[in-house]
């Protein structure tokens, strides 16, 4: 019988739910309860059902029962779910909706249109229409173009036409838009013209700055909003039935909550809480214990998510772009690293023992030992290894390893954790660790790089406890003129805002505080920044406009229970794999070559852009979004043709061109025309046009553009392979013609566009130095962001400076980390990579390491800095121990230092010495300008920009020789030698003898 609660007793306690894959957990907690009286009341454990409603009805009704408490005394429920990523990744038609896009972009990004990127099968379920506008803004808060309503309306009736009822509007930089708010404009009108049962989704409430990531969330978004609704009504249902009468949130990802409102609104920012959930409770459950950041290490029953829990008590997040079903997206997502370790790890003896990283997942209660099945699991091992577990049928594990196997397989754990704990770490101190979730009870007790190892008490249900006593948080993203206010005056003024924010959200106005704060300037940008301020605080329940159920507009069907419940219950993993598209045989597959021209194919693509990032040094940018842009061309069927230099005419016309600007502007304002424009506003002052294109730089972003502008739907000229630096550099001076000094200047005249109808053109110049000075300063008045046509050279000349087969090489590159991924052998990707460049005598792998410390400061539009890497082993074998339980060696021992200037300019070893009075006699220098200095992702073989380098990133740095270009005369060694970069106390030293690159043409042309 239910227990009565006198009517004056205040709403005090709370229930947290989180749906995960195999088990529902529920928790009951009195947040206001200390020691020694309990918080957790009664927690409860249930199988995840097709119908979540159902599994959260046992939840909630087994914890109420356990405590013998009236629901009347419940002041929320809080839900963590996986159910809407679940429908994304199973490509649910049922569940997706149709989405029409309109940008607010004016010229730019016609030829990356919505979901350019995503899976083929992906992108046809849900991409109804598109189109675009004029609007959107520059970096410094002008107008692209004013809004045009009319263009607006007309493209409502087309979606009217189509039948789609849920709307995107993403404008160039509209998380900044706070004054003409022209997204929330466009959505009026769309609302007016579409009805009020159209969903309008204005992108940036969804995300932040990035155009195509934050457009791809918004879309997504989108997609699932009738189903959200659906959804968190079904939720709401049975809690009434149960007798509650309070407000329902779910969890999102920052480790906070939304209302169901709102959440019926926003569903994506609830896809990655469940780790969030786990965190968050971890905290709670050892308040008073821990009052410093912390690692939680939260082990379930096929995999271990390892995450760093701030000291404001949240969830460090994700620093740049996350990847969801093949969908890469920049939605506020916390910074997890999970491995292949959980309860239901296959365990596989031999002389070398090994623990996942498959695991039978959800049929551990049928296949594992202990429950009569024939798998060895990690839950066997335990049982095995610890007398006291009461796990299934001891009975039945006792035998299943020996003495030494036992000990094999308690290393193999204890190791597997502290690798992954060292590579979330963000300084080298040791650090509080929590264990929590089921597979917790086979971690150690101790772990190197833990101060201390806690196991919380109810850690098995950390999540619900999470979900429970999730809080409310807002965050303020501005980019803003630091001209007329101080850096301290704008910071105050920011953190109100979000402060207000997220008393809007719901938080009570005194429990408000503000937690993070990010201050970054622009690149060459003048007096902008751009500031993050995150605030959080506890939920008001008195409000009452913040609790009611999503709509349901009439006509919209309740939710019918799903038949997937084999799709909840598969590992997200496995579930992306199934939807992954076939792969080629890396080992047969021909490049298309026919006399002498190399046709280039989405294959050839692939592995040129990965070389392209790594030839960067660490600068030129990324090269994804121009890889997508070009890989969209060739599949609607334009054409890219590649040359040998040596086939060059002598009187063939070179041109070139490349991208000049801000990385944070290039992120938003995406490439439009500006470059064929500048290609035809300098060939008006030109005497002859270009016969064929050229790359100005092989490393990074602009090691695309000869392609992007020689293709057949573009220029429709041919491409050298080659380029004027064989790597990337910060300015145009630093380039091969240069350096030969034939004639001067090289690089004039010159045409830059910014794709808005400003053009520049400077017929003359005294130097190439004074262009590149020129072009900078017209640079911060063109939007930051713009496309340059270099004067084109003969044929003659370009064989004499060119940097020959660079385009080849990138496609070397490329396919050895594609093989050595295929082949699970990333471990070696380094030394295949020196294979490909000339062997041990051009190249030659300097280091490998973690990423210990990083610098940066920004001068004169360019980023300065320093990247310390400590000596370690980076093979991915965390799940190996010899019998001996001996750990594999390391490769590298002591530390180096790789000072930058957007470029690795050097990878200096530090060695130890007493005698600190002459720095210089205790470094050594590994590799220095020119030649390159590339660093590698040790985990999957991809480069590592300086932008991304940071504390725990497991790295492998390559040095490559640079061409004889460079290094065959004095005046190319000043020009792109130490010098140039201020160390001028250093000397170039070659690293090797270089190895011209061996040409794809030479090699694979069919005749």
């Amino acid at each position: 019988m239910e227990p009565t609660t006198p009517p004056t007793q205040a709403k005090t306690l709370r229930i947290g739910v989180d749906v995960g894959g195999t088990n529902t957990d529920g928790v009951l907690l009195d947040p206001s309860a200390t020691a020694p009286s309990p918080r957790v009341l009664a927690w409860h454990k249930t199988a995840t059902t097709s119908d979540p409603g159902d599994g959260i009805r046992a939840a909630v009704a087994g914890v109420l029962a356990s405590a013998s408490v009236s629901p009347s005394r419940v002041a929320a429920v809080s839900i963590g779910t996986t159910h809407f990523v679940n429908a994304v990744v199973g490509r649910d038609a049922s569940r997706l909706s149709r989405v029409a896009v309109l940008r607010l972009s004016g010229p730019f990004g016609r030829h990356s249109p919505p979901c350019v990127a995503w899976p083929p099968d992906l992108r046809r379920l849900v991409l109804g229409y598109h189109a675009s506008v004029p609007g959107g803004l520059e970096v410094d808060g002008r107008p692209i173009a004013e809004l045009d309503e009319a263009a607006v309306r007309r493209e409502c009736a087309a979606i009217r036409a189509r039948g789609i009822r849920s709307v995107v509007v993403n404008g160039v930089f509209s998380p900044i838009d706070a004054v003409l708010r022209q997204e929330e404009r466009a959505a009026v009108v769309v609302r007016e013209e579409l009805g009020s049962r159209c969903d309008v989704v204005c992108s940036a409430e969804v995300a932040g700055l990035g155009f195509l990531e934050r457009e791809n969330a918004a879309v997504l978004n989108a997609s699932i909003l009738a189903f959200a609704r659906r959804t968190i009504r079904s939720f709401r249902a049975p809690l009434r039935r149960l007798g509650l009468d309070c407000p329902v949130f779910i969890t999102q990802n920052d480790g906070t909550v939304l209302s169901g409102e709102v959440a019926a609104r926003l569903p994506i920012r609830t896809f990655s809480s469940g780790p969030t959930n786990s965190m968050r409770g971890a905290a709670f459950l050892v308040q008073g214990q821990v009052d410093e950041a912390m690692m939680v290490v939260d082990i379930g029953g096929t995999t271990t998510d390892v995450g760093l829990l701030l000291a404001n008590g949240f969830p460090r997040q994700q620093a740049a772009y996350s990847e969801l079903a093949g969908v890469r997206m920049n939605f506020s997502c916390p910074d997890i690293k999970s491995i292949g370790l959980g309860g239901g790890s296959i365990v596989r003896k031999g002389p070398v023992m090994t623990i996942g990283p498959d695991s039978v997942g959800y049929k551990l209660i049928e296949e594992a030992l202990v429950f009569g099945g024939s798998v060895l699991t990690a839950t066997d091992c335990a049982v095995a290894a610890n007398p006291s577990l009461q796990i299934g049928d001891r009975a039945l594990a006792e035998n299943a390893l020996k003495e030494d196997e036992v000990e094999q397989f308690k290393l193999a754990v204890k190791r597997k954790l502290e690798k992954a704990i060292d590579t979330m770490k963000t300084s080298p101190g040791n650090i509080p660790v929590l264990l929590v979730g089921g597979g917790a009870i086979f971690a150690p007790d101790e772990l190197e790089g833990a101060s201390k190892v806690v196991r919380p008490k109810w850690a098995e249900v950390a999540n619900a406890v999470g979900a429970a006593t999730a809080a409310v948080s807002a965050v303020a993203d501005r980019v803003i003129s630091t001209e007329s206010k101080t850096m301290q005056e704008l910071l105050e003024e920011i953190s109100q805002e979000a402060i207000e924010k997220t008393i809007a959200a719901g938080a009570t106005r005194s429990s408000v505080k503000v937690v993070e704060v990010e201050t970054l300037p622009l690149q060459y940008v003048e007096n902008i920044s751009r500031f993050i301020v995150r605030a959080a605080g506890e939920f008001d329940f008195s409000r009452t406009d913040l609790v009611s159920d999503p709509p349901l507009d009439s006509g919209e069907p309740e939710l019918e229970p799903s038949q997937d419940e084999q799709l909840i219950q598969q590992p997200l993993a496995q579930q992306e794999r199934t939807n992954a598209e076939p792969e080629i045989n890396i080992d047969t597959y021909r490049p298309r070559v026919q006399d002498r021209v190399w046709y280039v194919s989405e294959t050839d693509l692939d592995w040129i852009t990965t070389g392209c990032y790594i030839l960067g040094t660490g600068g030129g940018g990324s090269p994804y979004s121009h890889m997508v842009r070009l890989r969209e061309m060739l599949r609607s069927g334009s054409v890219v043709r590649v040359i040998n230099p040596h086939d060059l005419p002598d009187d063939a016309q070179v041109g070139g061109g490349g991208g000049v600007g801000s990385p944070t502007v290039g992120i938003e304002k995406l490439a439009g025309d500006e470059m064929v424009e500048a290609q035809v506003e300098l060939y008006k002052i030109c005497d002859r046009p270009a016969t064929h294109m050229i790359a100005v730089e092989i490393g990074g972003a602009n090691g695309l553009q000869s392609m992007l502008l020689g293709a057949s739907t573009s220029m429709d000229l041919p491409v050298v392979d080659g380029d004027w630096m064989g790597r990337a550099y910060p300015t145009k001076w630093q380039t091969t013609p240069v350096v030969f000094n034939e004639r001067t200047p090289i690089w004039s005249p010159i045409a830059m566009s910014d794709g808005n109808g400003n053009v520049v053109v400077m017929p003359k110049a005294s130097s190439d130095m004074q262009v590149e000075r020129i072009m900078r300063a017209a640079l911060s008045q063109m939007g930051s962001q713009t496309g340059c046509a270099e004067p084109p050279v003969t044929g003659a000349e370009t064989k004499r400076w060119v940097v020959e087969h660079t385009i080849s090489q990138s496609w070397r590159i490329g396919r050895a980390v594609a093989r050595a991924r295929k082949a699970n052998r990333v471990d070696s990707v380094a030394e295949t990579i020196v294979d490909e460049c000339g062997g041990p005598d051009a190249a030659r792998v300097l280091w490998k390491g973690k990423i210990v410390s990083v610098e940066r400061t920004l001068r004169m539009g360019h980023v300065y800095g320093e990247c310390i890497i400590e000596g370690a082993d980076v093979r991915d074998a965390d799940d190996v121990v010899t019998e001996s339980g001996d750990p594999p060696a390391a490769q590298f021992r002591g530390t180096i230092k790789i000072p930058f200037k957007n470029e690795n300019i050097a990878a200096i070893r530090i060695r130890d010495s007493g005698n600190n009075q002459d720095k210089e006699r205790q470094e050594d220098v590994l590799a220095i300008v020119p030649d390159l200095v590339c660093v590698i992702d040790a985990q999957n073989g991809e480069a590592i920009g300086t932008p991304e380098y940071r504390y725990g990133l497991l790295v492998i740095v390559l040095g490559i020789a640079a061409s004889d270009r460079w290094t065959g005369t004095e005046r190319g060694i000043s020009i792109g030698g130490p010098e140039a970069f201020g160390f001028s106390h250093l000397s170039y030293k070659p690293l090797g003898k270089f190895v011209k690159p061996k040409s794809v043409i030479d090699e694979f042309d069919a005749n």
